[in-house]
């Protein structure tokens, strides 16, 4: 117990204050020879003092916890300016100093969440994509600028009913808004026709339910891939083409020299080839069409075991774990495509045939069907590629394949993936959603 501590000030007042009182007590009784006017000497002469002196010792302390709850009362309003000086050196004095020191760290973090706030409202005041926040009541509740440039002409949104502002948008924003998901839609934009993309989600703050709004215009992106895309097609297509049509020009050359000596054996020779080249120009081009006129899937539910009977049937395969006891919900005739595309390439891997295998794996949200293959796998650019309509490493391959197993599993909803197998191998995973795309 330290002496400058407020125990051991009250603990040094109590044994002077008992030593003073034992003194008179003992000097008076001595002095008259009764013990009862010795004590009752003793209270009268000591109690002023000892109220006096109990009085000095507490007002500074009540004036500091005084100064205490009303910094309290500050630091619940949010205001962290508030310290207490105080030189005090006791337990009270290290009380102050730790109510210091806990408005300097409020104030220091106060002011870190406002540099991080201003920050976040920064970008989200400069991000292209327009965001409106709703509250329960259909209020909106903050609006960055360019929803307030894309919805109201620049003007605040702020406390404006959401109803409201869409009723005054284009039909195709009300529409996109209404049917509750994401979606990719055209609209009127400053006299242009744009495309955006809206997405919308729930979630809870403080406790409340609200729902942003994303709309991002995606026109120039588009555009810039519409154009990216062309040119690769038109560099792919004049490739095939070029392919062909040179030796059918050189055939046609020597063909007419040949025509000219009566070589007949030689000239029927020129036409075999030429009908080949020809065959596989009307290949090439048949591709494109049928990849062009893909049909949108007709789900429906496809029962694993007898789905994958019928799939054993083209190419062999062996299957790895249990089947899920809930049904797929697809188009069996396109998934049936895609598997038989997948099947074949693994069994064109050149691994053993009978380390194919078929996974079928379920969760909540989707199906995975896994094709793997103890092949030679793929090299990091194939893997970057592979999903690319027309690219292929075989000699005879069209690039169709895998490509189209892309665009049928995301008319589902789904995705497909490659990926290296550890110990050599490819597996190629088809993710296709649980749940029923009634819409």
């Amino acid at each position: 117990m330290r002496l400058a501590s407020l125990e051991g000030k009250l603990a040094a007042a109590l044994a002077v204050a008992i030593v003073v009182a034992a003194g008179i007590a003992a000097f008076v009784t001595l002095w008259s020879g009764s013990p009862w006017l010795g004590a009752t000497t003793t209270v009268l002469l000591l109690a002023l003092p000892a109220l006096l002196f109990a009085r000095a010792l507490a007002r500074p302390v009540a004036a500091l916890i005084r100064a205490l709850s009303g910094s309290v009362v500050a630091f619940r309003d949010g205001d962290f300016s508030f310290s207490i000086g105080s030189r005090r050196s006791d337990e009270v004095g290290d009380l102050v100093a730790a109510h210091n020191e806990l408005g300097r760290v409020l104030r220091e973090q106060r002011q870190h969440l406002f540099q991080r706030e201003l920050l976040l409202d920064t970008v989200v005041q400069n991000t292209p994509t327009a965001l409106v926040l709703v509250e329960p009541g259909d209020h909106i509740v903050y609006a960055n600028l360019a929803a307030r440039q894309l919805l109201n002409a620049g003007r605040p949104l702020t406390g404006d009913r959401f109803a409201d502002v869409v009723a005054a948008a284009p039909a195709a924003l009300r529409k996109a808004i209404g049917d509750g998901g994401d979606s990719l839609f055209n609209a009127p934009f400053e006299n242009e026709e744009e495309t955006f993309h809206l997405s919308q989600r729930g979630f809870k703050l403080q406790g409340r339910p609200h729902r942003l709004y994303q709309l991002k215009r995606l026109t120039r992106e588009l555009a810039r891939q519409e154009v990216a895309t062309w040119k690769k097609v038109i560099r792919v297509i004049s490739h095939e083409i070029n392919n062909s049509l040179g030796p059918i020009r050189s055939l046609t050359h020597s063909g007419r020299q040949f025509a000219n000596l009566a070589d007949t054996r030689r000239l029927a020779t020129v036409f075999d080839t030429i009908e080949e080249r020809t065959r596989h120009l009307e290949g090439f081009i048949q591709g494109y069409a049928r990849f062009a006129k893909l049909p949108m899937p007709r789900p429906a539910d496809v029962p694993w075991p007898g789905f994958l009977d019928s799939l054993s049937r083209s190419y062999a395969f062996r299957i790895a774990g249990p089947l899920p006891p809930v049904p797929g919900w697809f188009d069996r005739a396109q998934v049936e495509q895609v598997l038989i595309n997948l099947l074949k390439n693994a069994h064109e891997a050149g691994g053993p045939g009978d380390a194919i295998e078929l996974r079928v794996t379920c969760n909540a949200r989707e199906h995975r069907i896994e094709v793997a293959d103890r092949g030679s796998g793929m090299t990091e650019t194939v893997l970057a590629n592979a999903l690319l309509p027309f690219y292929s490493t075989k000699r005879s391959g069209s690039g169709l394949g895998l490509a189209l197993a892309r665009e049928i599993a995301e008319a589902h909803g789904g995705r497909v993936s490659l990926a290296n197998r550890a110990g050599g191998g490819l597996a190629v995973t088809l993710a296709l959603p649980t749940a029923r795309q009634d819409a």
